[in-house]
């Protein structure tokens, strides 16, 4: 479980993350939701390390971070796959190159055992004759898979995602979506996404966190926001027409 306790961060004078807490469990697809400026992209470099909060406290599995020696953050790092929003592939190296770099980084593996660990990462996201293309020659769809596999090659213990989405199509992304999630229960990895997509909120968000001007301003699942009376979440998720339609046929149904 990941644990965040009265989280509050500054930038200067604006006072970006205020008193947030919360958890985050394993198995499942956590999402944190919110409009631009909301807090959730600083929200989400807190839970990475990448910055410091200037209060409250942020515990993977009982292991609060902020009280780790560079060893033992080192190592938690190893347990932490990240997907970044553009995937981030490096453009000189090939899709197995790719995706072998963290074992390159941080395993003692032999070239072996981690191209045996790499074909089989690339078969989970069903891209096991894409080895030696470079990022270039595979669709948009493909780089976030090869992102994924790469996300998940040192079998992490928790899994990071930033808009996972952010500029598929939206069946490419109904595809990326099903694969997180799959893995997410297949390996019982704590999942964490950052999204704007409310399609995928709606299909994998099994908890969810809405930030509003830095603060928490609900959290649950896909399923109670349907019935929800918080008026601030029923603006945010609400504003389209197609999900109001979705939320009024939900109530009548469970009536």
């Amino acid at each position: 479980m990941i644990e965040v306790k009265n989280l509050n961060k500054s930038f200067g004078d604006a006072h970006i993350l205020k008193g947030i807490s919360s958890t985050f469990e394993k198995g499942k697809v956590n999402m944190i939701i919110g409009q631009s400026g909301s807090g959730k992209t600083v929200f989400l470099k807190c839970l990475l390390g990448l910055h410091e909060p200037e209060e409250g406290e942020i515990s993977f599995d009982g292991r609060i971070y902020s009280k780790l020696d560079i060893d033992e953050k080192r190592l938690l790092r190893t347990e932490i796959g990240m997907l970044f929003q553009g995937g981030a592939l490096f453009d000189s190296l090939t899709v197995e190159e790719n995706v072998m770099f963290p074992l390159k980084m941080f395993s003692n593996q032999s070239k072996k055992e981690m191209l045996e660990r790499v074909n089989f990462v690339l078969n989970r996201v069903k891209l096991s004759d894409s080895n030696h293309k470079f990022p270039a020659e595979i669709s948009g769809g493909m780089q976030k898979r090869v992102a994924i596999a790469r996300a998940i090659v040192m079998n992490p213990k928790y899994l990071f995602c930033d808009e996972p989405n952010s500029g598929l199509d939206p069946q490419t992304a109904t595809v990326i979506d099903n694969l997180i999630q799959e893995i997410t229960d297949e390996y019982q990895i704590i999942t964490v996404v950052n999204s704007h997509d409310m399609n995928s909120v709606m299909e994998i968000g099994e908890k969810i966190l809405f930030l509003k001007d830095g603060k928490k301003a609900w959290e649950g699942s896909n399923k109670e926001i349907f019935v929800t009376d918080n008026e601030t979440i029923i603006n945010f998720v609400y504003s389209s027409n197609l999900f109001k339609k979705v939320r009024e046929s939900y109530l009548k149904e469970s009536k």
